[in-house]
């Protein structure tokens, strides 16, 4: 289910998340056996008004031709999402990217916390993220 904001879609969520609120109330009451609803805060909003406290689980996506330096910057979404996807590792030698770098600096910004290198439009990595989903979502797949 899209939710129309009437203008740029980062304002679904930036001031105000009731409107996404509203969604997921609609979306439980049409569809009542859900299993899963995703939210996308999209873009730089990383200080949305929807407090990763109110999901179950977080997954931040980045995308390799932003940078190698990405994961090295930190903040709430590197360090303290559930996943981290580093997206579209193939691009990585057409921007001058380092995979390694990615890597090495992923790990020192997360800890133990998991990673995932993907190419998702190949597929690569998505069973790595499904299986996440599923075990720490507690969801079982269908």
């Amino acid at each position: 289910m899209g939710i129309e904001t009437g203008g740029c879609p980062h304002t679904a969520i930036r001031e105000d998340a009731s409107i996404n609120l509203a969604g997921v109330a609609d979306l439980r009451k049409k569809f009542p056996n859900l299993d899963l609803i995703l939210i996308e805060s999209g873009g730089d909003n990383l200080a949305a008004t929807f407090s990763p406290e109110l999901a179950d689980l977080t997954i931040y996506v980045i995308d390799v031709s932003a940078g190698d330096k990405i994961p090295r910057k930190g903040g709430p979404g590197i360090m303290r999402s559930d996943l981290l996807v580093i997206n579209k590792i193939d691009l990585a030698p057409y921007v001058g990217a380092s995979l390694e770098v990615m890597d090495r600096d992923a790990k020192k910004m997360r800890g133990e916390r998991p990673f995932v290198f993907a190419n998702v439009r190949a597929g690569k990595g998505v069973a790595d993220i499904a299986a996440f989903i599923e075990k720490q979502g507690g969801l079982r797949p269908h």
